[in-house]
């Protein structure tokens, strides 16, 4: 069975910089041939996705984060990480990890994920 559970989300302040973590059960990440992604939903809006990597695939961004933020994961824990620095007001937003089904590509499509975490809280102010 399949979890996920994000960590590592707070308030900061403009320019900032937050590491979130999203742990996994029921399957190995970096071993894993499933897509894994990084999702913002702030109030009243849609879920957006921010960026997303597949096994052994270059990492895929949305345009607002490009540059700014990293996805990634680490090789000795069962860990996927989204580094997120030069944080800007509009990065506040509930943030969600989520994994694809074995043998899927990268994706920003909210709908192309099965698995999700709880979501933690990013608050960035001015």
């Amino acid at each position: 069975q399949v979890q996920l559970a994000e960590f590592g989300g707070g308030s900061v302040q403009a320019g900032g910089s937050l590491r979130l973590s999203c742990t996994a059960s029921g399957f190995i990440i970096r071993r894993s041939s499933r897509s894994m992604g990084w999702f913002r939903q702030a109030p009243g809006k849609q879920r957006d996705g921010v960026a997303s990597i597949a096994s052994g695939g270059t990492p895929i961004y949305a345009d607002s984060a490009e540059g700014r933020f990293t996805i990634s994961k680490d090789s000795a824990k069962n860990i996927l990480y989204l580094q997120m620095n030069s944080l800007k007001p509009e990065d506040t937003g509930t943030y969600y990890c989520a994994a694809r089904s074995p043998m899927t590509a990268s994706s920003l499509e909210p709908s192309d994920f099965q698995f999700w975490g709880p979501g933690t809280q990013v608050t960035v102010s001015s």
